[in-house]
């Protein structure tokens, strides 16, 4: 038994342990380019997950991670079949439900550990705000180092791409489909572009349909992915997460809370 996965945790142990922190991955259930399987953001929540509270409880952290939720929402990949949609307002009722039950546990500081691009969850903690006494922090775990990508990856890495490769590489490398010269089974995940100039550089978002975005679902040439880096990725991860779950667990719910007592520095 592992004593942070509730899943594999009994009642007995349970209803002795005073859990400060649950962490609730997400993921979802879509095509991921043609060497990755559909499972990825499953598996990338429920691995970065356990490792990440594995270590915050050798710690000291009283933190339970609790089972993946293994759909999300995929709107704009409908044209890719088995692409396993929850529209928004169905996944933040989901959410919300969860929220309720922890807190009717006794579980008030919850962490929502996204591994979807297509979760958008930002909107969740401000709907749940002032209507729960739970606190929500929200972590896209695919953005955490995003200040030092490039010493990591060689390409960028919208959707199985070199980062999400190398850690599948490193954490399922058994899925990672590959053709017979033992290279990977996946095409460069070449995006096609926009013809407004304005959506290429930002200034203007859309949801973005899939199948005419890209060929086979990537976005992100994945040929140059390792274990190696994915090791390295997951460790970077640990360095920069557990110690906030650390200090989230330890950290008293007062009247300030997540905010510091002391006054503001002076300019």
């Amino acid at each position: 038994m592992r004593p942070w996965i509730l899943q594999e945790t009994s009642y007995a142990y349970v209803k002795e342990q005073p859990y400060e922190v649950a962490v609730l991955p997400l993921g979802a259930t879509e095509p991921h380019n043609l060497h990755l399987p559909y499972g990825t953001d499953v598996f990338e929540a429920t691995i970065v997950g356990e490792k990440l509270c594995e270590a915050a409880h050798e710690q000291g952290a009283k933190i339970v991670l609790l089972p993946t939720i293994p759909y999300g929402t995929e709107t704009n990949m409908q044209a890719f079949p088995l692409a396993m949609n929850l529209q928004p307002s169905t996944l933040a009722c989901v959410i919300a439900d969860l929220v309720e039950t922890l807190v009717t546990s006794g579980i008030r500081k919850i962490v929502l550990l996204n591994s979807h691009g297509g979760n958008d969850l930002k909107p969740v903690l401000r709907e749940l705000y002032g209507r729960t006494e739970a606190h929500l922090f929200l972590c896209n775990w695919y953005r955490v180092l995003s200040d030092c990508y490039s010493e990591l990856f060689t390409h960028a890495d919208d959707h199985a791409g070199e980062m999400e490769t190398s850690f599948a590489l490193a954490y399922f490398p058994d899925l990672v489909r590959r053709n017979e010269q033992g290279q990977l089974a996946a095409d460069e995940g070449k995006p096609h572009r926009s013809r407004f100039e304005a959506i290429e550089r930002g200034w203007v978002g859309i949801t973005r349909p899939w199948h005419l975005l890209t060929t086979n679902s990537g976005c992100g040439n994945p040929h140059e992915a390792t274990a190696e880096k994915g090791h390295e990725l997951m460790r970077r991860l640990e360095e920069r997460l557990v110690p906030f779950l650390v200090e989230l667990s330890r950290s008293p719910i007062d009247e300030s809370f997540p905010f510091r007592r002391d006054a503001p520095e002076s300019e």
